[in-house]
């Protein structure tokens, strides 16, 4: 995962004009295909979002199975960036925005989901509870918008970093939830096609794109959105 503050004034603005539903604005990074650097643009704009939001911001990691987002902070890839604190309860006492078949009567099936506070930031990051579950147990997703309406009402920001549509579908749950959805697309390396294809999969779940960003990661150069 990499730092791209520097590069993302384009996104920023083109973001900020995004209208909210209410409250804070939710926005979602997706990619058709992994290696995009989704991760690393979610990541680096939440972070500016933190610096300039009154309210917390939240970075929800759609990856429930490897937590990438946590894992990255923790091992401070980030250079100059706090480690995340102790978990706090990410359930906002709503439904969730999963489920875990056969254990709806478990309580404890409804705290799995976490946030950690950035040291020194205004920033939380999710992580879910794998360890927390049975051998052979498995998550869904759902949309559950209940909870979003709560983080809306909670933070100023909440950037949604979903795995590649080649990966899981997980995003698509979701879209219809989001202010905004930015694709992320890995310059001259993702046809055109690929992005027609991705666009056309979020706009028929009900969500809107509300921009392209060109990530030039391999060449260094900088990222720049579209519309």
């Amino acid at each position: 995962m990499l730092d791209l503050r520097q590069d993302l004034s384009g996104l920023w603005q083109a973001a900020t004009r995004v209208t909210p539903r209410s409250g804070g604005r939710v926005l979602m990074f997706i990619s058709a295909r992994e290696g995009e650097g989704t991760s690393s643009v979610a990541a680096s704009f939440a972070l500016m979002a933190a610096a300039r939001a009154a309210r917390m911001s939240w970075l929800v990691d759609l990856d429930l199975r490897e937590n990438p987002l946590y894992t990255a902070f923790s091992k401070g890839i980030l250079k100059g960036i706090g480690r995340p604190g102790h978990p706090l309860d990410a359930s906002l006492a709503l439904e969730q925005i999963y489920s875990v078949p056969g254990s709806e009567t478990v309580p404890a099936m409804s705290k799995l989901l976490t946030a950690h506070q950035i040291d020194g930031l205004r920033l939380l990051v999710t992580r879910f509870r794998n360890e927390r579950l049975a051998p052979g147990q498995r998550v869904r997703m759902q949309a559950a918008a209940g909870w979003w309406g709560a983080l809306r009402r909670s933070a100023d920001w909440a950037i949604v970093d979903a795995p590649s549509l080649s990966r899981s579908p997980a995003g698509l749950t979701y879209a219809p939830l989001m202010d905004g959805v930015f694709l992320v697309v890995q310059a001259d390396g993702t046809g055109a096609d690929e992005v027609d294809d991705l666009r056309g999969a979020v706009e028929s779940a009900g969500g809107t794109v509300a921009g392209v960003v060109m990530n030039r990661l391999k060449t260094g150069l900088p990222v720049r959105r579209h519309s």
